[in-house]
This record gives structure tokens, sequence and C-alpha cells, in this order.
């Protein structure tokens, strides 16, 4: 992923910057830190690269989605739609704020899909997470009449899919709260860290003090600050706050460069027997930080997947690998093996979620197969790539349809 393919000076001098002062705590200590504020700044490149009125930076994207939930005012009880096609943290936020996760049928954007977050509600439903997967974003017009007609609330894990926009608007900015994040394998990298956005100023306020144990960071006095709420640690080191300013700066040139790469391999890809893509709504808002395939069926896949570890190139096929991105490995989840379940033992489960019938999800991902798009690619190694693709494809289609 981009943010592990570019690393150096501008990284190295914001952390020296926060060495040389020795504060690594985000908060307070005016007199020591000579005016280095690593979070502060991080925070304001976020909001100047995709235009939000508000960020607050986190300790990891994790908590930036679960900040994000809460900020938006969801809550014990509360049911939430949830894909089933996503990194496990979307779903593990909403059962440890105590809400109630929905899965509903994803579509070939690799998202939620209008159609099934339909058919998902109920009286009791108050929001969606809506996860824009694989760098790319959801199909926002159809969804967007879903969420005025039903009254709900939009938030939005854009994790995989910073800098990606629809129409305009980043992701991460189309619904109430959004979140992105910072690990060691998106799109801009702290190690850890994530960030909360949103342009509604009373969602930021209560982020802000959530995140923080409840502090309402007024005055410079930490220990006579108040504490409306109750909240709990999430905060950001002024550590992994440094890398993540540096890495934001990078993020339009990154995204830049991926769609490059990305779309001379789509163009190269695009006559090769078999071979189909997921539907990106807003092409020209794509992050482009996957190439994302989709063959025939779970078959085929499986033995494009086959041919392509034996010519050395990796690819992902989630339906049936251990990727944790997928309900078929959630196990733990089905059979709620988790500290998070408190809601659902009280309240019951909206869902027989051992039991899901989610066959638009099962059939789409079983025919996806998912590839990083590298920043740094050569000109030659896109073409070495290209053709070690198109000959793996065209054996696995060929012995397949025989």
């Amino acid at each position: 992923m981009p943010g592990t393919e570019l690393f150096g000076a501008e990284e190295r001098k914001e952390i020296n910057d926060v060495l040389e002062t020795g504060i690594l705590f985000r908060y307070n200590h005016e007199a020591q830190r000579n005016n280095i504020w690593k979070a502060r700044e991080m925070e304001a490149e976020v909001c100047k690269v995709v235009g939000a009125k508000y960020a607050h930076a986190v300790s990891s994207g994790s908590t930036a989605i679960q900040t994000a939930l809460v900020a938006a005012g969801i809550g014990v009880g509360d049911e939430v739609i949830v894909p089933p096609f996503t990194y496990i943290a979307s779903v593990e936020a909403v059962l440890m704020i105590g809400a109630l996760p929905v899965f509903a049928e994803i579509d070939e954007t690799l998202c939620l899909s209008a159609e099934g977050i339909r058919k998902a509600i109920t009286p009791n439903t108050k929001a969606i997470c809506l996860v824009h997967m694989c760098g790319q974003m959801a199909d926002m017009d159809a969804i967007f009449e879903v969420v005025r007609e039903h009254d709900l609330i939009l938030v939005e894990d854009a994790g995989q899919a910073m800098g990606a926009s629809y129409k305009g608007t980043f992701t991460g900015l189309l619904g109430k709260t959004g979140a992105y994040s910072y690990d060691f394998f998106k799109i801009a990298t702290a190690g850890e860290g994530g960030v909360f956005v949103t342009n509604d100023e009373q969602a930021y306020k209560f982020a802000d003090s959530y995140a923080d144990h409840g502090h309402d960071h007024i005055g410079s006095n930490r220990g006579m600050e108040q504490h409306p709420i109750i909240g709990f640690n999430y905060r950001i080191s002024e550590l992994h706050a440094a890398v993540g300013l540096a890495q934001t700066r990078r993020v339009p040139y990154l995204v830049e460069k991926n769609n490059e790469h990305k779309k001379w391999l789509m163009n190269r890809l695009a006559n090769v027997p078999g071979v189909g893509f997921a539907r990106i709504p807003d092409p020209d808002g794509d992050s482009a930080t996957f190439l994302n395939l989709l063959l025939p069926d779970t078959e085929s896949a499986q033995a494009v997947v086959a041919e392509l570890n034996a010519a050395g190139v990796g690819g992902f096929n989630y339906w049936f690998t251990n990727m944790y991105h997928f309900i078929n490995q959630w196990d733990h989840f089905k059979e709620m093996r988790t500290a998070g379940k408190l809601a659902v033992q009280i309240l019951g489960a909206p869902q027989d979620y051992a039991n899901l019938d989610l066959p638009k999800s099962q059939e789409v991902i079983g025919r996806l197969i998912s590839f990083g798009v590298r920043v740094t690619w050569t000109q030659t190694e896109l073409e070495t790539l290209a053709n070690k693709l198109e000959a793996a494809i065209r054996k696995a289609m060929a012995a397949y349809t025989c």
C-alpha cells in the first residue's frame, strides 16, 4: 500500500521535531514543547486535503469509527446496518457501544447496496455504518435516497478510502460523521492511528471530548478541565501524529499515481476473457488503492488465484482465504465470543448471526480478486505484472472452461 512505500526525510523531520521537545503527549505542556503540536497540525492537514470543517486524530481507525458512531448519536440498543465485507473493526465498533449490528447485502461496488439496506431496515434501525471498501465508494445517490426516506443517520468508515470522493465530496464527509485509518496498510500510515472527520460542529465537540476521557479541553491546565461526558482514552501520540502529518501531505500525489497505474492495468486487462471489474460509481473519485477484478464465478476465481500463486503474483480472494475481511471467517462473531455482547444478550440478536442468508454478498465476494496498487511501480514493472496476470488468467480460464 502507498503509505508503506514512501517514507523518508519528511517523516523523519516531523518525528525529530517531537523528539527534540521530549513532549510525546498531544495536550498541554505548552512551556516545554516549543510550539510543536503535531496532532493539531495533522488534523489541520486532513481538513485541507479532504475539505472537512473538523478533524480529530485518534489512536486507530477502529477507535475513529467507534468515535464516529457515538458522536453521531448511536448508542445502546440502536440497530446499525453493516456490511458483511469489511475489516471486522466496523462491526466491533457497533458492538462496543452497545448497539446491534444488522447485516445487509453488498453489490458489485463492494459496498452496501441501497436495495440491501432497504431490505434490512426495521422499526429499530437508527443508522447505517457504510464502509467504502478497497479504495472505492458506494453508490451514494441510491443510498442517500434510502437515508432520506427512512430518516437514518449515515456514518462512514472510509478507512480504506481516504482520498476517494463522490461527485466532489470526499468519503467520510458524505454522512454525519466519518473515519479514516492510518494503520500500516493504508494509503497514508502512521503505523497506528486514525482520524474522525465531520462538518457538524456539535459532533466534533463530542468526539474531541469522548476520545480523551471526557475532557472539555478548555483552558491550559489539564487538571482544571471539566468533564461534560464520560469517554475513554483514544488519544493519538505526538510521534504517531508526526508521521501521520507527513503522510497526509502525500495523499493527493498518492491518489494521482494510484489512478495512473490502476487505469493502465484496467485498460490492459479489459479484453482478457472472463475478466470484469468492480463497479466504481464515480471513477473520477477513485482512490485506486486496489485493483478489483470480478471473475465469472467462485470456481473460476479459485482457479485464477491458484495460477497467480504459481506465477508468484499475490491476489486476495476474501471468500475462501482467512483475510478477516469477510463474514465467512468470523466464527468468533457468530458465536459472540466478545466482551461487547452485553446488548445482544439483554436485547436479543436482531438476526441469526450464525445462519445469515446473504446470497448476493457471497456471490460477489466469491468472484472477487483484489490486488494492492503500488505508487512506486515503474513502467517495466507494470508491464511485467500485466503479462503475468494475463497469462495466469488465460491459463486458468482455458482449463476451467474445458
